[in-house]
């Protein structure tokens, strides 16, 4: 098999991505674009991108944008399968159950027939060349400011023929290349991707397996061997160590203290801490869910507190964000 070869079936694969967000900061150096991917093997409670927990395509509903089925009413006469149906506020009601095949081909007739984007899709399947076509258009911005491409999720290297491919000719065009990870992937897949970055964004979110487990749904075990591969096999690589501090799962002296200690034999090692936010909140009623944290919020005074403890421990490598 050439070169060539190679590169062709790499620009061909294809995955499921739900976003592409352009001129960000705060995921990576310099001015980024970021890939979103579809799925995850984590179910984190907090979790602010509900509808990249799932690997396929699924199917919105966003009420205020509906014009109501007495107006319209084209989403009932696109689908086929009966997914839609009228509710008794002269709304649809959905049946997401009756949405697997759509979701499997990725087409959903219901939403296209929507003209108010009332029904929407998250999630499109899309090749490595399209994706980086659309990365590509911002070149000038990643030269200035040394900024690129960043994998983010759900978890991106859960679809890792996919995102192996992106990073590869993503460094053939010579774009910088980074990766948000909450490392629950086999460790293969990480030492695949790891020549190809530039960056890693990686979240350690609680040192204690069994109180991980309750609420994201796997232990660490994993996530933390990774975190050393990362680390320990590839030492140039620079990485930003990352804790969404969650009320009642991590938002302790101890718990932070606990993170601190386990990154300080790394000195190439940086650490952030980010307070938890209900902005995906919305989106889980889009998707039919109920927000699983509620109406919880972080106190004003946590984060102070918990910087000081990380302070303690890794000194100027803690990053506060200003």
């Amino acid at each position: 098999m050439c070169l060539e070869d190679d590169e062709q079936r790499d620009l061909e694969q294809q995955g499921f991505v739900f976003n592409i967000q352009k001129y960000s900061v705060h995921d990576g150096p310099g001015i980024r674009t970021i890939v979103f991917l579809k799925g995850c093997a984590l179910s984190c409670r907090w979790c602010s991108n509900p509808e990249s927990q799932h690997t396929r395509p699924e199917l919105a509903y966003n009420a205020g944008r509906c014009l109501e089925l007495d107006k319209c009413g084209h989403c009932l006469t696109a689908c086929e399968r009966g997914a839609v149906s009228r509710g008794g506020d002269g709304k649809p009601r959905i049946d997401r159950s009756l949405c697997a095949d759509c979701a499997t081909s990725g087409a959903m007739p219901c939403a296209e027939a929507c003209p108010a984007q009332g029904l929407l899709v998250y999630g499109k399947k899309r090749n490595v060349d399209d994706v980086l076509s659309s990365v590509e258009q911002d070149t000038a911005f990643y030269s200035r400011s040394g900024g690129g491409m960043t994998l983010s999720g759900g978890e991106p290297l859960l679809q890792a023929d996919f995102a192996l491919a992106l990073l590869r000719q993503a460094r053939v065009r010579r774009l910088k290349t980074a990766v948000e990870t909450c490392g629950m992937v086999p460790a293969a897949t990480v030492r695949a991707a790891a020549p190809y970055l530039n960056f890693a964004l990686f979240d350690i979110k609680q040192m204690d397996s069994a109180v991980h487990e309750a609420q994201t749904g796997l232990p660490n075990a994993r996530i933390l061997e990774n975190f050393r591969i990362l680390a320990e096999e590839f030492p140039n690589l620079p990485i930003l160590a990352r804790t969404p501090i969650i009320p009642g799962f991590n938002d302790s002296e101890e718990a932070v203290a606990a993170i601190a200690a386990f990154l300080k034999p790394y000195a190439r090692v940086t650490y952030e801490m980010l307070p938890y936010h209900r902005l995906g909140t919305q989106k889980y009623h889009f998707l039919g869910r109920r927000p699983p944290m509620g109406d919880v919020t972080l106190g004003k005074n946590v984060m102070p507190r918990l910087q000081r403890a990380a302070l303690d421990i890794l000194g100027a490598r803690v990053q506060i964000p200003r």
